[in-house]
């Protein structure tokens, strides 16, 4: 059990049977009237987000949620199939419950699978991945006075605007969690 006034980003309760995760939160407290924390929850299956208000000192349920080292294997039209690293067990997994990501997924990469119970609520992949650009524009002399960006499509489809200097088969580094350019490995 877990206090409202304890709430971090990023950590997940039970709200009405419902796996949700804390996106953001504020502690209020009105000059007349008992504290609250005003909060905006994901719910971790469907990704729905609402806001609730729960009263200062208010107990409820955490999750525990299991991470588990698992190495990415193929995919097979909407099933991409991961194998746990300990116990050589695959599991499919559907393209949906991976979201957004899916653009870095590439084969024998190694990412943290998330259980709640025995059910996969979601994946984390590294923060950093080293992707071959695939296509992207030539760069022409004389533009990069002002240091722009052009876009690149790299191994796996995912777009990164990249800088001019950056040509066809040079491998970089992208940052997941926004999308961005870091360097040419």
């Amino acid at each position: 059990m877990i206090s409202s006034n304890d709430f971090k980003t990023g950590l997940t309760i039970i709200v009405d049977n419902n796996l949700m995760q804390i996106i953001e939160f504020l502690h209020v407290k009105p000059g007349k009237g008992a504290a609250f924390v005003r909060s905006k929850l994901k719910n971790v299956e469907t990704g729905q987000v609402i806001e609730k208000t729960f009263r200062a000192g208010e107990k409820m349920e955490t999750a525990h949620l299991e991470r588990r080292e698992m190495q990415f294997l193929f995919n097979d039209g909407d099933e991409y199939t991961f194998m746990d690293t300990e116990t050589f067990d695959q599991i499919p997994i559907r393209k949906a419950q991976i979201g957004d990501q899916i653009k870095y997924l590439k084969e024998n990469m190694n990412a943290q699978i998330l259980f709640h119970g025995e059910k996969i609520i979601g994946i984390d992949l590294p923060t950093h991945v080293e992707l071959k650009i695939i296509d992207t524009p030539p760069s022409e002399k004389g533009n990069t006075a002002q240091g722009g960006t052009k876009p690149a499509t790299l191994e796996t489809g995912a777009v990164v605007n990249v800088p001019f200097f950056v040509e066809n088969g040079t491998t970089i580094r992208v940052d997941t969690r926004n999308n961005s350019y870091l360097d040419r490995v």
